[in-house]
């Protein structure tokens, strides 16, 4: 054989053996993927097998009413299914107790500054203060050339004191300003094709070249406002932070989020430790005060033990931009039953972060402060919109279950269903024609309620805790039935918001509670017809005295000490300039 030939067949030898590598790699390939797409088919079965037999063996529970406990007469008892839901509590508590120790030990962990932070702020009818407020926080934020882009649901006469306070507080001569007429989606009048590209471009050009920049645009709601921060940036910085223009933010809260991003690449989102600004200004937003402290370091600080945190609040988020960016358009044009969304934007942007796989955390290192509602016909209004996209966003967020961990099948079939429970067990025990049933339940709901704040009291530290078993009188008697409404008036998205300058009075709201104090108040009625017609014996006065009497104890001593605190408190809340984030 010829030098040439031998050239030749060795040649086609490596060629042959380079097809027969690539086939192999091909293969290779092709079996993963097989066997990636046979174990998220095992995963999406597991997790539905889960849920619906923790489901049914809840229901099981639940009607079959076996009892570990019970006296004479049944004056008190404690069954599976009470078991079931104290045991939930425990677990819950438990993991949050778990992940604020880990937060603790994450505070010496060496961080790099050196990723890029875009700041996005939705402004809608702010009031004037909150609005100050929130600018000179961020002119305080401690993460080294963070980029701030203010974007504002409105551009006629009366929206332009925003940008006035924009440019007062960020500085004439540091910030861009721009009246835009219309938005991404919507032309100005008398607009053409090519003038609405051009002033896309301009505007993104604007927000890109400048680091402190306000646009006044179209008013088309909180989803626009916040698409067109996303979009004008693009993908020029690395982390994209969310706040509303009522919100004070903590020095140090975009640092901290950026260190939970930076210690796990399979974070995609974080959320913060949102408190209220005004809770000492009504009833209504102290015990939202204490509520919102058990909502983010109990509920969803075990929730992030295992790296499903379920909505990253407005107020305090942040995310991968890269990430953001994959979904976008997807988020912007959600629809549910043949209508585009129209509220819960963050708990739908928290959802497409879940959808891809990606973890979501809570630090309660980051913190905020934000505004309230301090009348209750608007504090009722707020919690019928977020349940409305709480119920809706449950349907969207089972598909992702088998995604991640088993907890997060597990709270949702607990939380979303518990309600339902809840009512028949009310309305079981009020039409049951014994006294004693309404006024244990009563009783019951206030020792659950003191037991969970109790515990909340321990880990934040602050016997103010103990006003949320409080709360539970709320939940019980308005937000029960506002979560009935927000699941009948799903797809209705024409109410329920409003800006704070203006406040809009609406009375809707008090339609579900109106029905709801009807069929308590039959309860009420039918239970005294029937023990009306019956002698009460010795035993069961002196069963009702007690009982009234430590139910009364309880009223005048949360009352008198809730009278004191705000006396208290409101007398500091006068010389208090909120010049930082105060856990009181």
């Amino acid at each position: 054989m010829s030098p040439g030939q031998a050239e030749e067949t060795s040649a086609l030898g490596k060629q042959k053996f380079e097809r027969c590598e690539e086939d192999l790699e091909i293969q290779c390939h092709a079996w993963q993927m097989y066997c990636e797409r046979f174990i998220c088919i095992l995963r999406i079965l597991g997790t539905t097998l889960f849920g619906v037999s923790l489901l049914l063996g809840i229901t099981a529970a639940y009607i079959v009413g076996y009892q570990f406990i019970q006296t004479d007469n049944y004056y008190f008892s404690f069954g599976l299914y009470g078991a079931i839901l104290a045991s939930h509590l425990i677990i819950q508590s438990l993991f949050a107790y778990l992940e604020h120790r880990k937060m603790k030990r994450s505070l010496e962990t060496p961080i790099k500054l050196n990723k890029t932070v875009a700041l996005c702020i939705a402004a809608y009818q702010e009031d004037p203060d909150y609005l100050r407020k929130c600018l000179l926080s961020v002119k305080r934020l401690t993460y080294p050339g963070i980029k701030v882009v203010m974007v504002i649901d409105g551009n006629s006469e009366d929206d332009v004191y925003m940008m006035d306070i924009f440019t007062e507080i960020m500085g004439r001569d540091k910030s861009a300003t721009y009246i835009w007429s219309n938005n991404f989606h919507d032309k100005g009048p008398g607009e053409t094709e090519e003038s609405h590209r051009e002033s896309m471009q301009h505007v993104s050009q604007l927000v890109l070249s400048n680091k402190s920049v306000c646009i006044m645009q179209k008013w088309g709601g909180k989803r626009e406002v916040m698409y067109t921060a996303f979009k004008a940036l693009g993908r020029s910085v690395d982390y994209v932070q969310v706040c509303d223009s009522d919100t004070m933010l903590d020095p140090a809260s975009s640092v901290e989020m950026v260190k939970v991003l930076e210690e796990d690449p399979m974070v995609g989102g974080v959320g913060g430790d949102v408190q209220i600004l005004n809770k000492y200004d009504s009833w209504i937003s102290f015990l939202s005060s204490v509520r919102y402290w058990m909502a983010f370091n109990i509920e969803r600080a075990c929730q992030s033990y295992f790296g499903c945190v379920q909505c990253i609040s407005g107020p305090l988020g942040m995310y991968r931009n890269s990430l953001l960016h994959e979904f976008v358009e997807d988020w912007y044009n959600q629809e549910f039953m043949g209508s585009q969304c129209s509220f819960g934007d963050d708990r739908h942007l928290t959802n497409r972060v879940l959808s891809l796989g990606y973890a979501t955390k809570y630090t309660a290192r980051s913190k905020c402060l934000t505004e309230t509602p301090i009348e209750y016909l608007r504090w009722l209004n707020q919690q019928t919109r977020w349940s409305k996209s709480y119920f809706r966003e449950w349907l969207y967020n089972a598909m992702w279950f088998h995604k991640h961990h088993l907890w997060m099948t597990y709270e949702a079939v607990i939380t979303g269903f518990f309600p339902f429970f809840l009512i028949a067990t009310v309305i079981q025990l009020f039409y049951r024609g014994k006294i004693w049933n309404i006024l244990l339940f009563l009783l019951t709901v206030q020792l659950v309620g003191l037991i969970k704040s109790s515990f909340a009291s321990f880990l934040r530290g602050n016997i103010v805790m103990v006003f949320m078993s409080l709360y539970s009188v709320l939940y019980m008697s308005s937000l029960l039935p506002a979560k009935m409404f927000a699941i009948a008036t799903i797809n209705k998205a024409g109410w329920g918001t409003s800006g704070r300058k203006t406040i809009v009075v609406n009375f809707i709201g008090l339609i579900p509670v109106s029905i709801w104090f009807t069929i308590l108040l039959g309860g009420v009625i039918f239970t005294i017809y029937k023990e009306s017609k019956k002698p009460f014996s010795e035993s069961k006065q002196t069963v009702l005295i007690i009982g009234t009497i430590l139910y009364a104890c309880y009223w005048v001593l949360l009352l008198t000490l809730y009278l004191v605190l705000i006396t208290k408190c409101g007398r500091r809340k006068k010389e208090q300039h909120y010049d930082m984030v105060l856990d009181v």
